[in-house]
């Protein structure tokens, strides 16, 4: 289902993230004590892999499960009262994020922490892949309305959507659309600053030393639309392999470089380090932009925020400049 390996305790790097299906105006069939927030004039439902939740008051004490949700409270103005914390970010944390002082910490280690999560007293929880199992939500949701993550969680969420979906949530729906524009204008100036781009083709993928390469499949994977705003398009024989195989996201061995020739691939070494890249074969041959990522900001493109885009954008500037042409630029 998802291809974390060593990152099943953090943010999964070309992993599964939350999927917001749908928002109603209508009932829901999770319970779960009442917020105490003002009410929503038009109740928020959104539907995921253990059925729906509907928000009917803006949540005051919001915990979030995992960075993408996190970064869009933050985004949208909100300090969540606990917050997941990724492991594998640096000591310093997730570098595009400001958290308050007095937010909770919460570790991933054991799994999700519900004991210590209700203790906050929150009266909302949203989280993505980390909510993956049935009793874990239930007995979060007993108490607290939860969003779980979708269905199926191999395709990441356009981070917009969950901007939207904040929006409703916290009833602010024009600040919403205002911070989606902000971020989606940074990467049209992108574009427009480097047109060599344009029908150029791209790979996002990851090594998980000693065991093998996972490689985004979809289009329509939050990931890869952040690609294809900049005029790019995913290499085809990934999206065809995706296609034959059913896969969102691509398990192949070190074996399969032929994937990796698009124009543009970002690349993480997940559990090592450069010197790794000698056990995928003809890596050092690749026609294309190759760059060679640390882990946050794979981590910012794979699983993408209004906070991580922009970091991200910057982060990978050098090698845009070099796969449109314009390396000096």
């Amino acid at each position: 289902m998802n291809f974390r390996g060593r990152l099943s305790r953090s943010v999964a790097v070309l992993a599964g993230a939350l999927a917001v299906a749908a928002i109603a105006g209508c009932g829901s069939d999770e319970g779960g004590t009442e917020a105490s927030g003002r009410a929503l004039a038009n109740p928020v439902t959104v539907e995921h892999r253990f059925g729906s939740t509907t928000i009917d008051t803006v949540p005051e004490r919001i915990v979030t499960i995992d960075v993408q949700w996190t970064d869009t409270m933050l985004a949208m103005g909100v300090e969540p009262v606990g917050y997941t914390v990724d492991d594998l970010m640096p000591e310093s944390g997730v570098p595009w994020q400001k958290l308050p002082a007095n937010s909770k910490a919460l570790s991933l280690t054991d799994g999700v922490p519900v004991e210590q999560i209700l203790a906050l007293e929150p009266d909302l929880v949203v989280g993505s892949f980390s909510i993956n199992n049935e009793e874990t939500y239930r007995l979060l949701s007993e108490r607290v309305p939860t969003i779980a993550g979708p269905a199926s969680a191999d395709e990441v969420t356009p981070w917009q959507d969950l901007v939207r979906t904040a929006g409703k949530i916290l009833d602010k729906p024009d600040e919403a659309e205002r911070l989606v524009t902000s971020v989606d204008d940074a990467v049209s100036a992108t574009a427009r600053e480097l047109p060599g781009l344009d029908g150029k083709t791209f790979a996002l993928a990851q090594y998980i030393v000693g065991d093998s390469m996972y490689i985004v499949a979809s289009e329509k994977d939050g990931s890869s639309l952040f690609f294809q705003q900049l005029g790019m398009k995913l290499y085809p024989p990934v999206r065809d392999e995706g296609t034959r195989t059913g896969q969102t996201r691509l398990n192949v061995s070190t074996e399969r470089a032929d994937l990796l020739r698009s124009d543009l691939l970002a690349f993480l070494v997940n559990g090592g380090d450069e010197s790794d890249l000698a056990d995928i074969p003809g890596f050092d041959q690749l026609p294309g932009t190759v760059a060679v990522l640390d882990y946050p900001t794979v981590v910012g493109l794979n699983t993408p925020t209004p906070l991580s885009i922009p970091y991200a954008l910057d982060q990978l500037r050098p090698h845009l400049r070099e796969a449109a042409g314009q390396p000096g630029a």
